[in-house]
């Protein structure tokens, strides 16, 4: 069965943001829901991110000088944003992180309470925290379409435990042990592994040979691809980009999916444009194997956060009041 394109938003800060007294107003200048204005946009799916015990404030502090927003990432407030994005008619994804807060292809955290645990135990967290976070949703009738199991996974997950390098038969134990309690939950329900740095075989290579060598289990091989980290121009971008999608899909035998997208908030010309390519090279995947797009985070600009992250889709308009850019538009261009 050939699946349905993805135009879609990640929107973990958006619960957050709400309560913080941002509002949102639509292309007329009205003020609206952010799920309006981003279907508004094009839009038709939506990702939600899920931490295992977040800080209680929705903050972390990353680094000495750096303190991020985490967005309500608690299962209960997932549950919360999850029901209000399927009473619009969108379609869901859950990206499980196990970690307390975020995980990427720098940091994958074990969650505290999970520390002293042993291989054995550990495998059984990973199991049960998906089917709870799964079932809670379930109990609301609530059926996410696609599900991460893990998040820029490139270095491996738990760490130091569950590391690519250190220990990788644990890291596919650990995998697979998500996947089953999707399967188990949700039958039908795709899993994504999901990495950073499409564009660089250096960055996944390595992952993906020893998942699949190990017997890794998956159903869709999710990437990140950001431009205005890995400095691209315009020139290197389809060579860089349009060919490692289809080499994976191929190889892997796998359809593939850009799971975070990203560009400048300021730059509207350019995140369109990245936006286009993005859509381009996954639509060239041959046999229909490009399930779709995710943009990171456009309901947001840098200076609403207190890291002064500057990726995004949205301008300030008046104190509190942002609007989302043309950028995210493409979506509409590329539905029509």
């Amino acid at each position: 069965m050939i699946q349905k394109m993805a135009f879609g938003v990640d929107l973990g800060w958006m619960t957050q943001l709400e309560d913080m007294g941002i509002r949102w107003v639509d292309e007329a200048g009205n003020e609206t829901d952010l799920l309006d204005a981003v279907i508004e946009k094009g839009a038709d799916a939506v990702r939600l991110r899920v931490f295992v015990n977040p800080p209680e404030d929705a903050y972390w502090q990353k680094a000495k000088d750096t303190r991020c927003m985490l967005g309500y990432c608690d299962p209960k407030s997932v549950l919360s944003a999850a029901k209000r994005v399927k009473e619009k008619g969108l379609r869901l994804m859950i990206d499980f992180h196990y970690s307390d807060h975020f995980a990427d292809a720098q940091i994958q955290d074990m969650p505290e309470a999970w520390q002293a645990d042993s291989d054995d135990e550990l495998v059984a967290h990973v199991y049960e925290h998906t089917k709870d976070v799964l079932t809670l949703l379930g109990q609301e009738d609530i059926c996410p379409e696609w599900v991460q199991v893990g998040n820029e996974i490139n270095p491996g997950l738990l760490l130091p435990r569950g590391g690519l390098s250190g220990n990788p038969q644990l890291m596919v134990r650990l995998l697979n042990s998500g996947y089953d309690a999707v399967k188990a939950c949700l039958p039908e329900c795709q899993v994504i592994t999901h990495l950073a740095g499409v564009t660089s075989e250096i960055g996944c290579d390595p992952f993906l040979d020893t998942f699949f060598s190990l017997g890794g289990k998956t159903d869709i091989l999710g990437f990140s691809y950001y431009p205005y980290w890995d400095k691209l121009t315009d020139s290197d971008e389809p060579a860089r980009f349009y060919n490692p999608l289809i080499t994976y899909a191929e190889r892997f035998g796998k359809p593939v999916m850009i799971c975070e997208v990203g560009e400048d908030a300021t730059k509207e010309k350019c995140s369109a444009k990245v936006i286009a390519n993005t859509i381009k090279a996954v639509m060239q995947v041959p046999d229909h194997r490009g399930l779709g797009v995710f943009y990171w985070e456009p309901e947001v600009s840098g200076d609403m956060l207190p890291d002064g992250y500057p990726l995004g889709a949205a301008r300030l308009v008046k104190e509190k009041t942002l609007q989302l850019t043309d950028a995210i538009s493409v979506y509409k261009t590329f539905r029509e």
